[in-house]
């Protein structure tokens, strides 16, 4: 399990630690850095579990806070672990480092439900189909781009894993997406097919929501990825996440209000789209009708 989730999982649980401690101690990220004579970034990608940390640091801190010599012995054992490396870590660039922690969650979940409005998801994505997403992107070699396509074959293999047990994942396209035209008819053939080949797997479901629902609560929410994480040894599972991605970086989501917020739009996206069968009919009929007419 740690080579599946790396670093990830134990960051954010002693960056969630760290920020209960500094809230308790009622203290700013400022008056902290500047205690502890770190840049507020350092500080700041600790705290969000962005970045490793010293067990040395992790001591100093818990003694700013004033922290038990029991918890403060517990927070930095668990810096050990932070350095911890996934196999995410040997693609380099292919993993930009605000994708690098999404990686580690979609490891270490137990199940994912995911909308896509815009693009078929990478975790689904044929070689042709991320060929045809990348076209456009001149600042990548053929190198960096098979390095992205072996990415997404590791992400990929998470779907039949045997130990620990393949996570538990619920699909909802946008119709748009299955009628968007990326990388030629060929290549959207090849992608739709094998969505379908997929959907026979007993932990996936994938399901198309149509255009004529018309406008709906995940207009607004947008892409967007909810992860939960099994108990393993622990008493209460690791905290769910909801991941939005953009161009240039991530939102990480894990505050209850924020994570009740997607819940309801999860609820009303659940409710718009097509059962599975009709979904496949759906995938088929475009397929027939669209790429091979």
């Amino acid at each position: 399990m740690a080579d599946d989730m790396g670093s990830t999982v134990p960051r954010r649980q002693l960056g969630r630690a760290l920020r209960d401690l500094r809230t308790e101690a009622r203290m700013t990220l400022d008056a902290v850095a500047e205690a502890m004579q770190f840049s507020r970034q350092k500080l700041w990608r600790i705290e969000s579990g962005l970045g490793p940390a010293r067990a040395v640091d992790i001591r100093a801190i818990c003694e700013l806070y004033a922290a038990t010599p029991e918890l403060t012995g517990a927070l930095t054992a668990l810096a050990g672990e932070t350095k911890a490396k996934g196999w995410w870590h040997a693609y380099g660039l292919a993993v930009p480092d605000w994708f690098e922690m999404y990686v580690g969650l979609e490891s270490a979940a137990c199940k994912l439900r995911g909308y896509d409005e815009s693009l078929i998801p990478g975790i689904f994505q044929v070689p042709a189909y991320t060929q045809g997403v990348y076209q456009n992107r001149r600042d990548m070699n053929e190198d960096e781009f098979e390095q992205v396509l072996a990415v997404r074959r590791q992400r990929k293999a998470l779907l039949t894993r045997r130990l620990p047990k393949a996570p538990v994942l619920h699909s909802v396209l946008s119709e748009a997406v299955l009628l968007r035209s990326i990388g030629g008819r060929s290549a959207m053939a090849d992608q739709l097919n094998d969505l379908l080949e997929i959907t026979e797997l007993p932990n996936v479901s994938i399901r198309v929501l149509p255009l004529a629902a018309g406008a709906h609560y995940g207009t607004l929410a947008g892409t967007f990825m909810m992860l939960d994480f099994p108990l393993h040894t622990r008493a209460v599972p690791e905290p769910s996440v909801v991941y939005c991605e953009s161009l240039t970086g991530a939102l990480y989501l894990d505050r209850p209000t924020e994570i009740a917020a997607y819940e309801r739009v999860w609820s009303s996206l659940d409710g718009l789209a097509l059962d599975e069968g009709q979904s496949k009919q759906l995938i088929s009929k475009i397929i027939g009708e669209v790429y091979h007419g």
